[in-house]
């Protein structure tokens, strides 16, 4: 039950929340253990309220994810839980969010719903609409950014948000490809608006949004106004990094197939999982001993 359990709630899907921390990295502000525990708590109720959201959606497409190679083994679709636990589940889970949002600050449970509203207006519609709905994934990954933000009450750099953007974009598009390839023909009768989407067009759109990661995040740690902000030049640093995992990333939804759960590709391709924590360990390096 309790493998069962973790499943439904998703829990590989968390590392997704780490955004929530990247504020508190970049404002420097770790080491006050205060603001480490506002964002820690910030992280905590998005956990939560994403493992609730998932359920209402895994509730809502249940039919369709039977139909689905891989979906339909999800505890749901597989009858492993019944429906009326799992939406008890949910509700006790975006509870607790909110009242551990309502703690860190109420301008945060602010941000936790606009995140509650755009997932549950994803599931009821914006899934089916055409480019809408990788636009509407990329804006979660976004408000949990800003969410981060408004927990430590810290102003946030606009270049970085929309470096956000891009990278949730190319998260988003990447899942995209690897559903259309898996499905082949049939994924329109899993979702409809699939059959708008061909992996020709998935291609030069995922080229676009990775260009445009990497020059918003070169932009960011050139800019006067960070540099004067965080007290170091040095940040551009990190773009090897930036560089290689987004290189990386494409290669793998291209030859792979593996781009279809960014959670998942995180934890299981090493060369990937490097990057990441050899870029996050630069950043704090640059950023709290230079």
């Amino acid at each position: 039950m309790l493998r069962t359990t973790r499943r439904l709630l998703r829990v590989y899907q968390w590392p997704k929340n780490l955004l929530v921390l990247m504020p508190i990295v970049f404002a420097q502000e770790m080491n006050r253990p205060g603001e480490v525990l506002l964002a820690l708590a910030a992280l905590a109720a998005f956990c939560l309220a994403s493992s609730g959201a998932y359920i209402f959606n895994d509730i809502r497409d249940l039919e369709q994810d039977r139909g689905h190679p891989t979906k339909r083994r999800r505890p749901l679709p597989s009858g492993e839980i019944s429906v009326a636990a799992a939406a008890v589940l949910a509700v006790l889970l975006v509870a607790g969010a909110g009242c551990l949002g309502w703690w860190v600050r109420p301008q945060f449970l602010a941000a936790l719903g606009a995140y509650l509203v755009l997932t549950a207006s994803y599931t009821l519609l914006l899934k089916h609409v055409f480019l809408v709905d990788v636009i509407a994934v990329a804006l979660g990954f976004v408000i949990r950014a800003m969410a981060g933000a408004v927990a430590i009450n810290v102003v946030f750099s606009n270049w970085l948000m929309v470096c956000t953007l891009f990278l949730a974009l190319l998260l988003s598009l990447g899942k995209r490809r690897t559903e259309i390839a898996l499905l082949d023909e049939q994924a329109g009768a899993h979702r409809a608006v699939l059959d708008r989407y061909d992996t020709a067009f998935i291609d030069q759109l995922l080229l676009l949004v990775a260009g445009g990661a990497l020059i918003t995040y070169t932009i960011y740690t050139c800019s006067p106004e960070v540099v004067a902000r965080v007290g170091t030049d040095k940040l551009y640093m990190t773009l090897p990094f930036v560089l290689y995992g987004l290189a990386r990333y494409l290669w793998l939804i291209r030859e792979t197939h593996h781009g279809g759960d960014p959670s998942a590709l995180l934890l299981r391709d090493w060369p990937t999982l490097a990057t990441v924590a050899l870029w996050m360990a630069a950043c704090v390096g640059l950023l709290y001993w230079t």
